[in-house]
């Protein structure tokens, strides 16, 4: 993987980031949690080391939310518009960057599943449903 800079931003464009490889990982984690932040069924995830991440702009507007009970999980969205943003893992290492947050394409594609036991019941492959090029009528 390269070194490659990508950027970043929420819905409403009020946070911006960049991030720059390499990736350490690149993953879909099927957990219950991570389907509950995102609202689907998988998260699509990036890890990174700390240092590969900046604040553009809007840092003021990242809220971060620590599950009580979980002994790694949080996630961080923009208090303006709800959508999810890097976060610091809690042994600040590293970052978890939701790949859907990026404004280009990643420097690579994913490559595993995790959680894959726990996956949602209706969780089907993206192969075995019909395409549409755009919203269908």
């Amino acid at each position: 993987m390269s070194d490659r800079t990508s950027k970043g931003s929420c819905l409403c464009g009020a946070v911006t980031f960049e991030i720059h490889g390499p990736y350490l990982f690149f993953q879909y984690c099927h957990c219950s949690r991570c389907r509950k932040a995102t609202g689907s069924n998988h998260a699509a995830n990036i890890l990174i080391p700390i240092e590969n991440l900046k604040w553009l702009s809007g840092a003021h507007l990242v809220r971060r939310y620590k599950l009580p009970d979980a002994k790694t999980f949080a996630t961080t969205f923009c208090t303006q518009c709800g959508s999810p943003l890097p976060w610091t893992t809690r042994q600040a290492q590293y970052v978890i960057v939701p790949a859907g947050s990026l404004d280009d394409a990643p420097e690579s594609l994913p490559d595993r599943n995790i959680y894959w036991a726990s996956r949602a019941q209706w969780c089907v492959s993206s192969e075995e449903m019909v395409k549409f090029p755009e919203a269908p009528e």
